[in-house]
């Protein structure tokens, strides 16, 4: 094979046995890892958890789509490497993976709202600068993380890893994982309440735990416009972390100044370590001011110049379902879809319908939401209050879907009614039938409650695409 077109092996056979304490079975090298047969590349080692379904049944048809060969906990009929337990060799996998790239500086991203959006736009600016790896989607659980890790290549330069939780407890291992240079908590909201007694306090001592793997003399990017602020500043200290600051006050590492939004994108005066710097970038978003203060401390925090970062976030586009706009042609005109249908909680609802209260529209300012989920006890309240950023924003029709938003529903004046219905597939003809040209429309609700059904009917409504 020509020299050019060969490519180190991520893992050998014999380096997965010396990281997983397993035994070889049939010599191979892999050049990637996956845990779903579904998806599996060509030289991919496939990982075979056991779950609702046993990994180990689909061992055979991974080899049929080119898997270079399987860490498995009982022998099978292609090259693998036999282990005790699967899910703790996938760790130990990533372990090893981390270890032997020690020139690695990693950073982790947590928080309640824009997580991955921050860890994307990390993502851009480590690229920019070097040999970099990060997370894929939202690969930041108990799996995902050691998976990340297991992918590393080891001459990795820079790397990101997202990081979430649902209860106490569970950001702990993987921080300690990571083992990250720099860590950041976006901010901390009214999120996964049902699982946490103590409120957002609870909230906040989970997210706190992005601290326990910290290097020594790591760099804690953390949110000064958060009200849990404080407390968390407290427990970065604890860790030893040196805290860089970002918000709208004075005084911090960087201070937003000026969020300057404009057909496409916007514009943002800052004040970074004392110095007034002007950039653009690509998102409308306004809760975008304070992610690219943060996205810019944790690049520097990574070793990545400046010009570096400022010239990725210039170029870094809205994410698919996370406020990406498309242009959906009809009869007369045009309309625009803000497709915001990935997830939702109170914190990044507000900042949306600000957002679309803020841009400048020839027709009407429509919204589409879907339940909120896992607020807990106060679910129906967090709907219902929907209605004051509504009327703030100037929200001209509201569609609702969902038991939870019927709330939200009965807390809106009848001229601001748009339609309401049970779930999110009853409610996207509703909304389809009301477009038209000129009209701004975000589709918004959490993930669980499918509010991509009701982006996915409006984006089939495109006279483009039917030419």
């Amino acid at each position: 094979m020509p020299e050019a077109l060969w490519t180190a092996p991520l893992w050998t056979a014999g380096e997965i046995a010396a990281a997983t304490d397993g035994q070889v079975l049939g010599d191979f090298a892999a050049t990637g890892v996956s845990i779903d047969s579904r998806s599996i590349e060509p030289g991919d080692l496939f990982v075979a958890l056991t779950g609702a379904r046993d990994g180990h049944e689909f061992v055979v048809q991974t080899a049929d789509k080119g898997a270079a060969g399987a860490l498995v906990s009982k022998p099978v009929a292609i090259p693998a490497v036999l282990v005790e337990d699967t899910f703790r060799g996938l760790e130990r996998l990533g372990v090893a993976a981390r270890e032997r790239a020690p020139q690695a500086r990693r950073g982790a991203v947590t928080g309640s709202v824009g997580k991955t959006s921050v860890t994307r736009a990390v993502e851009a600016g480590l690229r920019r600068a070097g040999k970099a790896h990060a997370s894929v989607k939202s690969y930041n659980n108990h799996i995902g993380v050691p998976l990340t890790l297991a992918r590393m290549p080891r001459d990795t330069q820079r790397a990101v890893f997202e990081v979430g939780m649902n209860h106490t407890g569970e950001i702990t291992p993987l921080s300690q994982f990571i083992r990250p240079h720099a860590v950041a908590i976006t901010t901390v909201g009214p999120v996964h309440l049902e699982n946490f007694a103590d409120g957002e306090a609870g909230v906040a001592r989970a997210k706190a735990e992005i601290f326990a793997g910290l290097e020594p003399e790591g760099v804690a990017v953390l949110n000064a416009d958060n009200p849990w602020f404080d407390l968390l500043q407290a427990e970065a200290g604890k860790a030893g972390a040196k805290v860089w600051s970002f918000g709208t006050g004075p005084g911090l590492t960087a201070q937003l100044v000026a969020f300057e939004p404009h057909a496409g994108g916007a514009t943002i005066t800052a004040v970074l370590h004392g110095e007034t710097i002007r950039f653009p970038i690509l998102q409308t978003g306004i809760h975008w001011g304070l992610n690219s203060l943060c996205v810019l401390l944790m690049l520097e925090a990574l070793g990545v110049d400046r010009d570096t970062a400022l010239a990725a976030l210039g170029e870094f586009a809205p994410i698919e379902g996370r406020g990406a706009e498309r242009q959906i042609r009809v009869a007369g005109g045009a309309f625009t879809l803000v497709d915001e249908s990935y997830n939702a909680n109170p914190v990044s609802m507000q900042a949306a319908l600000a957002t679309l209260g803020a841009r400048q529209v020839a027709g009407r300012r429509i919204v589409a939401l879907t339940d909120m989920l896992e607020l807990g006890p106060q679910s129906a309240r967090f709907h219902g209050d929907l209605a004051t950023p509504i009327a703030a924003a100037g929200i001209d029709l509201v569609f609702c879907a969902g038991p939870l938003m019927k709330s939200l529903w009965e807390a809106l004046p009848p001229t601001r009614r748009g339609g309401y219905a049970e779930s999110a597939a009853e409610l996207a003809p509703l909304v389809v039938s009301a477009m038209r040209a000129g009209d701004v429309v975000m589709v918004k609700g959490s993930n669980g409650s499918r509010a991509g059904a009701v982006a996915a009917a409006l984006d089939a409504l495109d006279l483009a695409g039917q030419d």
